[in-house]
């Protein structure tokens, strides 16, 4: 499966152009890549406290998205703010319900969902948001994906690959400053050879509007930690790495560690 990288500034709060530059990237990917992977929040930046720029699962981002899906045959990976569903008799008296909502678009299809499950509340995002209740595995062309959207990057349970099987590919997008990108680095290659999968992390690169900058850091791995794609400091681009999926469970056969783990349930 071809997974492309793409990493790139966000204008602050600028869906129009965020939306613009997106559709110029994804088409530029066509034939090239079955899934493009954006950052984390990309058609806003990372504004947790600006509930109008919530839209519904039907608004102009995810409208947008769909429509290149399907342009292009390529499933598109990333996170906005989304506007949930409040439990009935609840809609009329509590202001609507958010998430940062992680999704899979894919061609022709249903868009698969994961809310980002663990809330960064250094950065407020746990004041105006709500959690995951659940954990989806995405399926595309056969392969089984789980995503994971910045902050859970940091929780490997949530993480866990506990059947040896549950996903195959384990996708990251974020805004994580370069302040501490230094645990980006060492989470993600954690995070690839305890799951014994391929991982594909991407991140921005930039300035925000709240004096935060991004350096970047996306990356992809194969379980042997082998870097499958690398960007230089701060830099704008696309990467496209090709992972071998019967490559993959050879090696977890090979080297059965996920016979050894160890059992719970996620609450």
């Amino acid at each position: 499966m071809r997974i492309a990288l793409l990493q790139y500034p966000i204008a602050w709060a600028d869906k129009g152009t965020n939306l613009r530059l997106t559709q110029e990237r994804i088409a530029a990917l066509a034939g090239k890549a079955d899934v493009a992977v954006l950052p984390e929040m990309f058609a806003t930046g990372f504004c947790t406290d600006h509930p109008e720029l919530a839209e519904t699962m039907d608004g102009a981002i995810m409208t947008t998205l769909q429509h290149l899906a399907d342009q292009y045959e390529i499933a598109i990976v990333g996170s906005f703010i989304c506007i949930g569903n409040r439990r009935k008799g609840l809609a009329s008296v509590l202001p609507p319900k958010l998430v940062n909502r992680g999704f899979m678009v894919v061609p022709h299809g249903q868009v698969q969902i994961q809310d980002k499950r663990h809330l960064y509340a250094h950065g407020g995002e746990d004041k105006f948001f709500e959690q995951a209740s659940e954990r989806n595995t995405f399926e595309y062309k056969g392969v089984r994906i789980q995503l994971l959207v910045c902050y859970d990057l940091r929780f490997p349970v949530w993480a866990r690959n506990q059947s040896g099987y549950d996903y195959d590919i384990l996708l990251v997008v974020a805004n994580w400053p370069d302040i501490r990108i230094q645990y980006w680095d060492a989470l993600i290659a954690a995070r690839a050879t305890e799951n014994q999968c391929y991982v594909a992390a991407v991140n921005c690169v930039g300035d925000d509007g709240m004096g935060l900058h991004y350096n970047g850091h996306s990356v992809a791995y194969n379980t042997r930690l082998e870097d499958m794609a690398g960007f230089a400091e701060n830099e704008e681009g696309t990467r496209i790495v090709e992972f071998d999926i019967p490559a993959l469970h050879h090696f977890r056969e090979v080297l059965p560690l996920w016979k050894d783990v160890d059992n719970f349930e996620l609450k």
